[in-house]
């Protein structure tokens, strides 16, 4: 029950294969050895770094109101979100604000002295380091 195939047909898709497989690499090596990045670099995510009370959500969630959210693209120097286009030095010191604000969760301390924001302008990751400092916390006596 062999299929029989004659040897012009076998050579003829012989050579369609490779043909499509060089097309496939051609395609790869000119979309990887290319240099330009004409949409931008979205940002891909946020880490937080250095904080031990104040949940990693709660920094996370004020880092993305200055405008490091899903959908947000870095053009060089831009930072392009879906309302407006910021400086990216200006995002960075607002979210750097934004961090220092936030809370332990049901109260209002604010325990965070120091956060320093860096974005990667080449693969779009956002790194928050904070700092915790609750000997400079103002806490009031309700009594």
């Amino acid at each position: 029950m062999f299929i029989k195939i004659r040897r012009d047909t076998l050579i003829i898709l012989l050579l369609a294969f490779i043909l499509i497989l060089c097309g496939r690499l051609i395609t790869y090596v000119a979309f990887a050895s290319s240099s330009e990045v004409s949409d931008g670099v979205p940002i891909s995510g946020i880490i937080v770094k250095g904080n031990d009370i104040v949940p990693v959500d709660t920094i996370r969630y004020n880092v993305m109101q200055a405008g490091f959210r899903d959908g947000s693209v870095i053009y060089g120097d831009i930072l392009k979100t879906s309302k407006r286009e910021v400086s990216l030095k200006d995002a960075i010191q607002t979210a750097q604000e934004f961090a220092k604000e936030s809370t332990v969760p049901g109260t209002s301390v604010q325990p965070i002295t120091a956060a320093d924001v860096q974005v990667d302008k080449n693969t779009g990751i956002v790194t928050v380091t904070v700092i915790e400092d609750f000997s400079s916390v103002k806490l009031e006596d309700e009594g």
